[in-house]
């Protein structure tokens, strides 16, 4: 009875010693038995029939087990000595990869600043270019002011000497008196108002008597002097505004006849002359009374 107990007890673990012992052997069988029949274990019939006469020595394949290339008893060593080289490989990789994109980085940082400058020095330029356009231009405005100032000063310098007629009158006078009528006075007070406000004028005073030579000429002087002296000291008219001279008995136009003809009568001719600067500069005053029926503009 005691027997059989023990016989009991130890069967079981006799049992799983023995399949513990098939798990592992059948695998390593089955390695060995596989080998011969791997086809890539088999060198190519050519290399068989023709072998190389520089090879010395044969390296077969690696083995490959009941498992493949995958051992699942296999060890950290074996398995650290199967992915080294795959390891290294990536180490490798990655190690180009970072001087690839450190060139990258480089290049990119060379062309930007390459840019940068460039962009820099268009714009340098442009601003250069936008003064020198604005220096241009106010060369140009100051030329032509300057141009503008030449053309009026080349005006004003061939108006100065420059007149035009404006009216003209004809005081007479009785034979051999130099002395004013009514009439007279009539006239040169109109005369005298017509100059007031009147810039850059003169009266050309021509005086005429029928007496010939020296005689006539002593006559036409002393009607000049009253003509002058009447518009100096009774209308305040400059003296150098007032130019005459006697002509005796010569051969003149009467007021509004240009038919010319020695003078039978004693009269002082009358010539209103504007100067074209001053014409330009102000307008004549309105409503200026006209010297005689003769005015001519």
């Amino acid at each position: 009875m005691e027997n059989r107990n023990k016989a009991r007890r130890f069967f079981p673990s006799q049992f799983a010693v023995f399949m513990l012992a098939s798990a592992i052997g059948i695998p390593a069988g089955a390695q060995q038995a596989q080998t011969p029949a791997d086809p890539q274990s088999a060198p190519p019939a050519a290399a068989q029939q023709q072998p190389s006469p520089e090879a010395t020595t044969y390296v077969p394949p690696a083995k490959e087990g009941f498992w493949g290339r995958v051992n699942p008893f296999a060890r950290k060593t074996w398995v650290k000595r199967q992915t080294d080289p795959i390891n290294d490989r990536l180490s490798e990789l990655d190690q180009l990869s970072g001087k690839n994109s450190r060139d990258i980085q480089d290049v990119d940082g060379r062309a930007q600043a390459g840019i940068r400058k460039a962009q820099s020095s268009a714009d340098a330029a442009n601003q250069t270019a936008t003064a020198a356009g604005t220096r241009a231009e106010n060369a140009n405005g100051i030329a032509l002011t300057a141009s503008g100032h030449v053309d009026q000063l080349k005006s004003t310098v061939s108006g100065l000497d420059s007149y035009r007629q404006v009216s003209e009158a004809q005081v007479e006078f009785r034979t051999g008196s130099p002395v004013l009528s009514p009439a007279a006075r009539k006239q040169l007070d109109d005369i005298a108002a017509s100059l007031t406000g009147r810039e850059g004028y003169i009266v050309e005073i021509e005086a005429y008597s029928p007496h010939a030579g020296s005689l006539g000429i002593q006559n036409s002087e002393r009607l000049a002097a009253a003509v002058k002296r009447y518009l100096v000291i009774e209308h305040q008219i400059p003296v150098y505004r007032l130019h005459s001279v006697a002509l005796g008995n010569a051969e003149a136009a009467a007021a509004g006849n240009e038919v010319t003809k020695p003078a039978r009568i004693s009269s002082v001719h009358l010539r209103l002359m504007e100067n074209s600067l001053a014409a330009q500069a102000a307008v004549p005053p309105q409503g200026t009374a006209a010297l005689t029926s003769a005015e001519r503009p």
